[in-house]
């Protein structure tokens, strides 16, 4: 059973593995002509949102939907907190409602950690400022898996813009967890202080890196969170960090590229190699259905 996801680095080999191995039988009944299964029928699952989002956003609200859990869809935007309410207060008053399930994504860091003390159901983070977004390391695993039949051992480069990447922390923990090595790529302003004590190993250069790999990862570059120039323009990037077609042809045959979205084509990532047979992009949202199917299931019913 697991009560709440707020980081990769709660789940250990055993819990992550589970978590992958249900994603599939979930995928399994995502196949089917009748998508929907009654095992959180009479749960609520609520989606509580302070910045914008698509993918993840829909993807629980599907995954939850497919549970046949009732689902409330909370925006920050038009409700009581553009008047002030406090997230706390906001969620005394979700528990008031009952709810069961509580996912949250926020621009601070931490905050799906204090929502987990202030209400009695379960809190998934779905993504805290630059801090984490486990259940996409969660889909992002389940499609190396997928594609390549293992992680133990993989050889996986993220490549870009780490500084601000949630996503890049999460999988950073949760890839040692489950047995790969990673690296990452980028210039020295994009890599958090302190990069030197994770268990990865750091690169500058893209085209040293390539050939050796299992997975490449491009980043989004997030401009938004920027309030400085870290690198001299959208082109000296693309020409150092960008994956085209000419770098896509240096990597092993067998390697995969990702990218969690939305991407930046032309930027981070050609078109042609978003395009292409060896770009997991597409798979990677509908494998998230899966994923978090397997999280709300196994936090609210699966194992009871």
């Amino acid at each position: 059973m697991i009560e709440h996801l707020l980081s990769s680095s709660d789940l250990d080999l055993e819990t992550a593995t589970l978590v992958l191995d249900t994603a599939a039988e979930m995928a399994a009944v995502s196949g089917r002509e009748v998508k929907k299964l009654p095992t959180l029928r009479g749960r609520t699952v609520v989606n509580l949102f302070y910045e914008d989002s698509t993918r993840t956003r829909i993807s629980f609200e599907a995954a939850a939907k497919r549970l046949s859990a009732d689902v409330i869809n909370f925006a920050a935007k038009g409700s009581s907190v553009s008047k002030g309410e406090s997230l706390k207060d906001t969620a005394l008053t979700l528990q008031a409602m009952g709810a069961d399930a509580v996912v949250i994504r926020h621009p601070a860091s931490g905050a799906p950690h204090r929502l987990a003390g202030w209400i009695d159901g379960s809190v998934v983070n779905a993504g805290d400022g630059t801090h984490e977004h486990p259940t996409q390391a969660l889909l992002d695993a389940y499609t190396m898996r997928s594609r390549l039949g293992r992680l133990e051992g993989l050889r996986v480069a993220l490549v870009g813009d780490v500084l601000h990447s949630r996503v890049a922390r999460s999988n950073v923990w949760l890839l040692r967890t489950l047995g790969a090595e990673v690296t990452l790529v980028a210039p020295p302003t994009l890599l958090p202080v302190g990069v030197d004590s994770w268990p990865v190993q750091v690169s500058y250069d893209l085209d040293s890196v390539l050939p050796k790999l299992d997975v490449v990862m491009m980043l989004r570059v997030q401009r938004e969170r920027m309030n400085a120039s870290f690198f001299p323009s959208v082109r000296e990037y693309s020409r150092r960090y960008g994956l085209d077609a000419a770098r896509m042809g240096a990597l092993p045959e067998h390697a995969i590229v990702m990218h969690p979205g939305p991407m930046i084509r032309g930027m981070e990532i050609s078109p042609e190699v978003a395009d292409s047979t060896r770009s997991t992009i597409v798979e990677q949202v509908a494998n998230g259905v899966s994923v978090r199917m397997a999280v709300l299931y196994l936090m609210l019913g699966g194992m009871a």
